[in-house]
């Protein structure tokens, strides 16, 4: 079965474990989803993600995070970009999630960056999603 959109299954597997209060999940490996929980990672919204080789594509295992007393550190987890309508921002109009509490994850000449890196390199991109 083809996969036409891997980085929205991979977003929809996160917030269905985060809402079954799961600690660990497995998503299909790509190279953008690997970049997206990179950023997750740096940005302290998951615990730490390995690659699974297998026979096929691979996984991604992703461990997630809650906070000390068993509250969400993601509240909220959107696609913004979708296969159908991309979305592409100069780094100027970059969005700011709960007014800077939260991130955009970008994808950028530079690699798959949050909205804080891209505002250093000054580079803009496609907006993949936003995480809160």
């Amino acid at each position: 079965m083809s996969l036409s959109d891997p980085i929205a299954d991979m977003l929809t597997r996160i917030r269905n474990a985060l809402r079954s209060r799961h600690k660990v999940v497995n998503v299909r490996a790509s190279k953008i989803c690997e970049g997206i929980s990179r950023v997750l990672k740096d940005e302290g919204y998951i615990e730490d993600y390995t690659k699974i080789e297998d026979n096929k594509q691979g996984l991604l295992r992703v461990y997630l995070k809650y906070g000390p007393l068993g509250e969400d550190v993601v509240t909220q987890i959107q696609r913004i970009s979708r296969p159908g309508c991309r979305v592409y921002k100069p780094v100027v109009e970059l969005p700011r999630p709960l007014n800077g509490l939260g991130i955009s994850v970008v994808s950028t000449s530079h690699g798959v960056l949050s909205d804080r890196e891209c505002r250093d390199k000054n580079v803009g991109g496609e907006v993949l999603c936003i995480v809160a």
